[in-house]
């Protein structure tokens, strides 16, 4: 990776995420499963958000549609990978995903549900073992259950265990959640429909071919596709950014980047990359704003944000632990915030002032927004302070 061989501004940068994070009318997708090739994945913490973030980048959005390609057509995988997140990923990508951040989360997973199972329910690791044995057997006979059939079928796995004793917000829980879990983590077993709405984090369970097609990638191999990939849809970026996004070390981050061929571009904040076939400057699209969800992968791309955010709005537009709300964009900025009220109307708030035009477009989101919910309710996973008040008013 040699020097800067030209600077990168903010407003070019703001340019190329209208563009590449398909947030410019003209650059909208068909379809939620072009949104996550773009961006890589969708944030899934929230399963709102895998919605939500669709809706904002396709011209037609239709949640049957949604629905279908995650649950029928099985074109996207929704996983445990990039920071220990939940994401909604391209399965034709999730081996990738998996072997270069997945493995290792999954080691760590199975090593704390092993002492969690032996210090919480007194269980040896060959106990462990038979019981995970039982549940893919069940799993292989249903073909598709929930956490409670496969406790009928595994009954082990309604045994409990206490969780934080001694505290005030100790609890029993069912040690099914862990075990399957790390199954997941594995990739031995995947998430399918879930039991309630598009929003509902009760899913019912499926056997997965993805930790056998992730063993055809080595991890280091896996790193430096990846990390093209983030380039090719978050670039220019820095090692920080990428470090950050990914939850992999330093020493992991350079020797991905340096095999991906990343190129160092200057940006206001220092040096970040490009790739090698990326580097001519891109023009601006047409005007455009868009109301994107909590937890939205365009507004948890980059550690750094300067770009795109004021930073004398993160105590309005983040909560205690960084996780993003719901947030209002015009041509490549964060200019405010918004919220569904119980009525159904998507509240707004502007915190920085985008024009009459900006405002016009502004109001035009929140209509749409409003009648494509319809009757439904959306209430983020993370709420913060903004987004609290704006729940509140009228």
């Amino acid at each position: 990776m040699s020097g800067p061989r030209r600077h990168v501004s903010a407003e070019e940068r703001r340019a190329r995420l209208g563009i590449r994070h398909l947030l410019a009318p003209s650059h909208h997708a068909t379809r939620m499963p072009d949104v996550a090739r773009a961006l890589i994945g969708l944030h899934a913490t929230d399963p709102s958000t895998v919605f939500l973030a669709a809706a904002a980048r396709t011209s037609a959005p239709d949640i049957t549609a949604m629905e279908h390609a995650l649950y029928e057509e099985r074109t996207l995988e929704r996983m445990l990978c990039m920071r220990r997140t939940m994401f909604v990923v391209p399965t034709a990508l999730a081996p990738v995903i998996e072997a270069s951040t997945g493995r290792a989360i999954a080691a760590k997973e199975r090593a704390a549900c092993a002492v969690y199972l032996r210090d919480g329910a007194d269980w040896s690791s060959e106990r462990y073992a038979a019981v995970e044995t039982d549940v893919l057997a069940a799993l292989a006979v249903r073909g598709e259950a929930s956490a409670a059939q496969l406790a009928a079928d595994v009954p082990a796995l309604r045994e409990q265990v206490t969780v934080s004793p001694g505290k005030p917000y100790e609890r029993r829980q069912a040690v099914s959640s862990r075990i399957l879990r790390v199954l997941a983590a594995e990739g031995r077993i995947r998430r399918g429909r879930p039991g309630g709405g598009f929003n509902s984090n009760q899913f019912r369970w499926t056997l997965s071919p993805l930790a056998e097609a992730a063993d055809a990638w080595e991890t280091g191999a896996a790193k430096a596709e990846l990390a093209r990939r983030y380039l090719a849809a978050f670039g220019p970026a820095t090692t920080e950014d990428l470090k950050w996004w990914t939850g992999w070390t330093l020493t992991d981050t350079r020797k991905a980047l340096a095999a991906a061929g990343a190129v160092s571009v200057g940006l206001d904040e220092g040096t970040g990359y490009l790739l090698p076939d990326d580097l001519e400057p891109v023009t601006a699209p047409e005007p455009w704003v868009a109301l994107l969800p909590g937890l939205d992968p365009t507004a948890m791309g980059w550690r750094r944000r300067d770009f795109h955010l004021d930073q004398a709005h993160v105590g309005d537009l983040y909560d205690r632990n960084g996780n993003i709300g719901p947030t209002i964009w015009a041509d490549g900025r964060i200019i405010g915030a918004w919220t569904q009220h119980r009525s159904g109307r998507i509240n707004t708030h502007l915190l920085t002032d985008p024009g009459s035009d900006g405002r016009r477009g502004v109001d035009a989101r929140a209509e749409a927004l409003s009648a494509w919910l319809g009757e439904l309710r959306i209430t983020p996973h993370y709420r913060t302070p903004l987004e609290r008040r704006l729940a509140q008013e009228g």
